[in-house]
């Protein structure tokens, strides 16, 4: 086994792992709707899921981790990707913010303010936010 394919491994575990925490938050109402589907196909070819790889992350989502990226660009970029799906599939109660808290703690951000982050990027996501706006706004929320 080369380097480089000890590398793609990692990498690939870290898509996979992000792209199972996604599926995690549009199946906690038990269904995928069509707009969820349809956010997951492209999340999933964007981070370069395989169709046999995509089909096993649906089938069993739960058996993957939530690894934290070590970059914060990169925690806020997976942050939104998730606030997106759950703006497709709108919080219907505690039981949705709680796993979406859960998700925000496992990525890395502080439990303390864990909340606040995702009352924050829930109000962006729903107004329209980009990524890069949407970063902006996360990183400088306490001004």
């Amino acid at each position: 086994m080369s380097f480089s394919d000890l590398f793609d491994s990692g990498f690939k575990k870290r898509n996979e792992s992000h792209f199972a925490a996604i599926v995690r938050v549009a199946m906690d109402d038990g269904i995928i709707t069509p707009e969820e589907q349809e956010f997951l196909d492209r999340l999933a070819q964007r981070l370069e899921i395989g169709e046999g790889d995509y089909k096993a992350i649906l089938k069993n989502y739960k058996s993957h981790p939530i690894n934290p990226p070590v970059s914060y660009d990169q925690r806020l970029e997976r942050l939104y990707d998730l606030v997106r799906m759950v703006h497709v599939d709108p919080i219907k109660g505690d039981q949705e913010f709680s796993l979406l808290k859960k998700i925000g703690v496992g990525l890395g951000f502080h439990a303390v303010n864990v909340k606040y982050i995702i009352d924050k990027a829930l109000t962006l996501v729903s107004h329209g936010a980009d990524l890069d706006s949407f970063v902006d706004q996360i990183k400088h929320m306490n001004r």
